[in-house]
């Protein structure tokens, strides 16, 4: 397995990932527009042995995935990936979990996220209502639909990049589009770190959130078959 961690404006918990994840699987990092202050980050990432890819400008998490992806491929043909935050939200062990499953599987896993009290409170009300929404479209429940710990068999990367989306909706394009293809996927309870109330995210309460919403209700009301 390939790990895959798309950053932006990336702290010094992405090269801390890298040591942890050690040498057993090769890390691929795409820095999506993050400028000249993530250098010294991106460099630290470099030494320790990742592959570092960039993005002259943001172009967004979906876009990030989707360039990772395609590199992949190329470089390492025959290999499965397995996307992670960048932001020391996933523990290396469980990423390593969570690709090993599929090593064994051949299926897409999803590492699910404990939605305990220490979580704070915009991601569990915000996941419980999108796994509702894609419930009710799809009829699959799904604990976790808004992780970005996920590993995919290598035979589903062309896949992945057809699908559409070049933002944080990317990822969820690529759950409904995996049911409406019949891919089928697992999963796993992982432990998920959030620093300062999750202070690193750049996710956009509003803007991303709509984006999010939009393929969930176009499936919801059967106009979202037409894309993936």
């Amino acid at each position: 397995m390939i790990v895959l961690l798309p950053a932006y404006r990336p702290g010094f918990h992405l090269p801390e990932l890298i040591t942890a994840l050690g040498d057993v699987d090769p890390a691929v990092v795409v820095d999506d527009g993050s400028g000249p202050e993530a250098a010294a980050v991106l460099d630290a990432a470099r030494a320790l042995g990742a592959t570092v890819l960039h993005h002259p400008a943001n172009r967004g998490k979906g876009a990030a995935l989707k360039t990772g992806l395609a590199h992949i491929a190329e470089a390492w043909p025959g290999r499965g990936v397995v996307c992670a935050d960048a932001d020391g939200q996933h523990r290396a062990e469980d990423i390593l979990r969570v690709a090993r499953h599929t090593e064994v599987t051949g299926r897409i896993t999803l590492g699910v996220r404990t939605f305990g009290a220490g979580t704070p409170l915009r991601s569990r009300i915000g996941n419980g209502f999108t796994a509702a929404l894609f419930r009710a479209a799809t009829g699959r429940r799904l604990h976790d639909t808004q992780t970005g710990l996920r590993a995919y068999p290598a035979d589903l990367l062309p896949w992945l990049s057809g699908i559409p989306g070049e933002g944080f909706d990317y990822e969820m394009h690529v759950l409904l589009a995996a049911v409406r293809a019949g891919h089928p996927f697992d999963e796993v309870g992982v432990a998920t770190t959030y620093l300062d109330g999750n202070a690193a995210s750049h996710f956009a309460p509003l803007g991303d959130s709509a984006r999010v919403y939009r393929p969930l209700l176009a499936g919801l009301f059967g106009s979202d078959a037409r894309e993936g």
